[in-house]
């Protein structure tokens, strides 16, 4: 267990704590027959000016924002550059893909694992490249993942076009690839049809894939009579990588369960794991104090 804080920077407000005994207000001038009626306490032995401290101390390290967290250690950057190339035609609108939730889409199931899959990649820069019709990139290579998560929620089947342009997508990945810096480079491809569309052949995007040096994992959808098995076997092996097939929900998870291990993310710098706040101590903290303070006041009244 670790602790830390999130805005360290507001710790500077601390140097302001002499103030509360150099820097007085100015007062008036009291004049007493008796010199031992006036007070003789220094404000550095005042109860209420270390407890005034005390209360400020702890509200400024509220602001810094103090945490715990479990650590997995402190990883050398061993990140790839990875591209999720989606297919989005319009037979990726089919239900019934996941057997928990029929009315599912096989896009929105697709989807939702895909997001589950980038979650825990730290050290990767992912981009995302949805085609049909035509093929774009979704999301430029990012390290933020929450960010890339959203963006690929955002899209839906058939934003691309009915068609499936498995070379366009491959050479969209490519250029969107061509961004990072990272020495290891990785398409996944899923797709759930046949390639009927686009400007580019996968034998020509594939060759250009193998001269960049990047590995293509291939994922079909569904039963194995709706995808081009042959053609996501040859790319795969083409580039130094492996196909799959994912007949239902369940075996896509699988899929992505492996390629994780084949290709598995480091740590990012240093990852906060099991983290928990601890803001509300300090604050509770120094309400109390405050309300001490305030209470003798009253009652002194």
């Amino acid at each position: 267990m670790h602790f830390t804080f999130a805005s360290p920077w507001f710790l500077l407000l601390l140097l302001l704590i002499p103030c509360f005994i150099w820097c007085r207000n100015y007062s008036r001038r009291f004049y007493f027959s008796k010199t031992a009626w006036a007070g003789t306490e220094s404000p550095v032995f005042s109860a209420d000016t270390w407890l005034k401290i005390l209360a400020f101390s702890l509200m400024v390290t509220a602001l810094a924002g103090p945490f715990v967290y479990e650590s997995e250690g402190h990883a050398t950057k061993k990140g790839r550059d990875l591209v999720l190339a989606i297919d989005a035609s319009g037979s990726m609108a089919q239900s019934g893909f996941d057997e928990k939730d029929r009315f599912k889409t096989k896009y929105e199931t697709t989807i939702a694992l895909a997001k589950a899959f980038i979650e825990h990649r730290y050290d990767d820069n992912i981009g995302a490249v949805v085609f049909g019709t035509f093929a774009y990139t979704a999301s430029p290579l990012t390290y933020d993942l929450k960010a890339l998560s959203d963006l690929i929620g955002m899209t839906n089947e058939g934003i691309a076009g009915e068609s499936t342009a498995i070379g366009d997508a491959i050479m969209q990945s490519l250029r969107t690839l061509s961004f990072g810096k990272a020495k290891q480079k990785v398409i996944i491809l899923i797709t759930d049809g046949y390639h009927n569309a686009g400007s580019h052949s996968p034998k020509e995007a594939v060759a250009e894939a193998k001269k960049q040096g990047v590995k293509i994992y291939t994922i079909g959808i569904g039963s194995k009579r709706d995808y081009d098995s042959g053609l996501l076997e040859t790319i795969a092996k083409a580039t130094g990588a492996k196909s799959y097939g994912a007949l239902n929900a369940d075996a896509l998870k699988e899929v992505f369960s492996d390629i994780a291990a084949l290709e598995p993310s480091q740590i990012r710098g240093e990852n906060y794991l099991n983290k928990r706040l601890l803001i509300f101590l300090p604050i509770l903290g120094a309400m109390l104090i405050i309300l001490w303070l305030f209470w003798r006041e009253e009652a002194s009244a």
